[in-house]
């Protein structure tokens, strides 16, 4: 509709101007309305009862008249007569006279007034025959009582008295026939009058019911019109209401119909086109959230100074890898390297994803990840670092069952394992890169340090080796078994190393036992008593065959015993390679 395709401005101007209209209408027609019925009024008050009244008049000049005719009758029989006072009497006679055809002829002016009126509706057929009748009755009466009172006024000169008396009651009957047509005229104009007044009444109660009506019919066509134009106004309203709300919920397949050109047929456009932005932008969100962690993105949004600054913070890292990549890759075609690796980097990013890490690049086979604030608590950082340690460890049995069947082949060409390297401490976290291409990455002592026991695994085979910090930093939430004092290559003094067992309360009791028989032949082993450090390890392997901890530290007895360390050992171990 036209009306849609108006500003906002114009829709409330539009619907104010109708109302306005309304109004005026229906004021115009009440006044219309109530000019009729003020043209009745004034025709009741103005004609009809003045009407009525000179014919009531009319006949009580009649009666007034024949009084005076009779005192003029006894003034002429006195004796001696008095000429004046009958002369008097005659003057009053006359102008009672005259008043009495004044007034017979006013009333038929007002009635002929009511007649030749156009605007209202009378009964003009019946006012005709009253002015009719009216006329008739003066003339006859006027015509019998002229030659009656010649006729009475001569024999009371004559001194006829008897003849007078009964010309005078000719007379008088004369006025009772006049005045009982006098009265049945007043009945039927008394009857015009109540007509008049009906209809006064019946117009001014259509005035008051049409102005009703037509007051209720505006209302209505007015509050139907101002709600079909807000209806114009605010559906759009609860529509982009809607879709925000949409949009806040994080969903940004929401488009809304634009229906108006207005402002908020502008705003929904805009709306939509902001969605569609939102749409893209989160369409690349999930393309770069696959080479960039999300968490990284949203923290770097919420806190951009630190990619710009850098901070320095504790945090865990965590270097995984696989044992056996080069000799298994060797034989592979690349598609089916590229298939081993994703489905490999994608079984292994699972449970870092799951216990909340970050990962922070892959290198080859190797996966780099890291914990610590914004995006977890400190004090919680080693312990899921552990667990997802732990959680990539359970899937190497399935993915050494599976890796034949993504290549299609009945056994892997080489074995696998994996390898982890777990160390907290300080870094340094911010935006490392040239101007060119940027990488948001942590940079330290630690993060070289994890890198190192990853492959000190390959030397004590191992899968999961911790620092002491990160081994303080869990406690006994995990079951850890210290491994040796070592000092890799880049670092000078030597720290106690573990190994992550399983979780809390998860040792069966071969490991239990493994890992007490280790402990003693590791004290023996420090003190130099080799002997005994020897005998306590053997015990270990009979417990938990083929443990590489314990056959790496009969190693290290037999090169002792063919070669004793120096005085002043401190029994750590100092690896010169990486």
């Amino acid at each position: 509709m036209p009306i849609f395709n108006q500003s906002i401005r114009r829709k409330i101007v539009g619907i104010a101007l109708g109302l306005i209209v309304l109004m005026l209408v229906t004021s115009i027609l009440s006044m219309v309305m109530s000019s009729q019925v003020g043209v009745l009024l004034d025709e009741l008050t103005s004609r009809y009862i003045p009407a009525y009244s000179h014919l009531a008049r009319a006949n009580v000049r009649s009666l007034e008249r024949a009084l005076a005719l009779r005192r003029m009758v006894m003034i002429r029989m006195g004796s001696p007569s008095d000429e004046e006072s009958y002369a008097a009497r005659l003057r009053d006679f006359e102008a009672l006279d005259r008043k009495f055809e004044e007034e017979a002829e006013s009333a038929r002016k007002l009635i002929n007034a009511i007649i030749d009126d156009p605007r209202t509706q009378s009964d003009n057929a019946a006012l005709a025959r009253i002015d009719v009748r009216i006329e008739t009755a003066v003339a006859e009466l006027r015509r019998d009582l002229d030659e009656g009172n010649a006729k009475l006024l001569k024999q009371v000169e004559a001194k006829e008295m008897t003849e007078a008396r009964g010309t005078l009651e000719q007379l008088d009957g004369l006025r009772d026939a006049f005045n009982r047509k006098v009265d049945a005229i007043r009945a039927d104009m008394l009857a015009q009058v109540f007509f008049s007044t009906s209809q006064v009444i019946s117009r001014q109660r259509q005035a008051i019911v049409v102005s009703g009506v037509v007051t209720l019919l505006a209302a209505i066509v007015g509050f139907a019109f101002a709600l079909l134009v807000s209806s114009g106004i605010t559906r759009p309203v609860r529509l982009l209401l809607a879709g925000a709300r949409e949009v806040e919920a994080g969903r940004f397949d929401k488009s809304i119909t634009v229906s108006t050109q207005d402002e908020i047929g502008e705003l929904a456009a805009a709306f939509n086109r902001m969605t569609e932005q939102l749409r893209h932008n989160e369409r690349i969100r999930e393309t770069f959230g696959r080479y960039i962690d999300p968490k990284v993105v949203q923290g770097l949004i919420d806190r951009p100074e630190v990619a710009i600054d850098g901070e320095r913070r504790v945090m865990t890292i965590m270097f995984c890898d696989m044992s056996g990549f080069t000799a298994m890759s060797e034989g592979m075609t690349p598609r089916g390297l590229v298939k081993v690796m994703n489905h490999y980097l994608t079984v292994m990013s699972a449970p870092v994803r799951s216990n909340r890490g970050i990962i922070d690049k892959y290198i080859g086979d190797a996966i780099m990840s890291y914990w610590g604030p914004p995006f977890v608590e400190e004090d919680e950082q080693a312990l899921l670092a552990g667990v997802a340690a732990i959680e990539m460890a359970d899937q190497m049995p399935a993915l050494q069952r599976q890796l034949p069947d993504l290549l299609g082949i009945r056994a892997m060409p080489a074995p696998c394992d994996l390898r982890i390297g777990i160390a907290t401490g300080e870094v340094l976290t911010g935006s490392i890169g040239s101007e060119l291409m940027m990488s948001f990455t942590v940079m330290g002592d630690a993060v070289n340090l994890a890198s190192r026991l990853e492959a000190v695994n390959k030397v004590y085979g191992t899968r999961i080796l911790i620092s002491q910090a990160t081994a303080e930093a869990i406690g006994s939430r995990l079951e850890l078994r210290e491994i040796d004092r070592l000092a890799v290559a880049g670092q000078s003094a030597p720290q106690a190393i573990f190994e992550v067992m399983a979780r809390a309360g998860a040792l069966t009791g071969a490991q239990d036992s493994l890992r007490a028989h280790y402990a003693e032949g590791l004290a023996a082993y420090r003190a130099r008593r080799f002997d005994e450090a020897r005998a306590v390890f053997n015990a270990a392997l009979e417990v938990v065959p083929g443990d590489g901890p314990s056959r790496t530290m009969l190693g290290r007895i037999a090169q002792f015993e063919a070669s004793p360390p120096k005085e002043g050992w401190d029994g750590a171990w100092r690896l010169d390679s990486k």
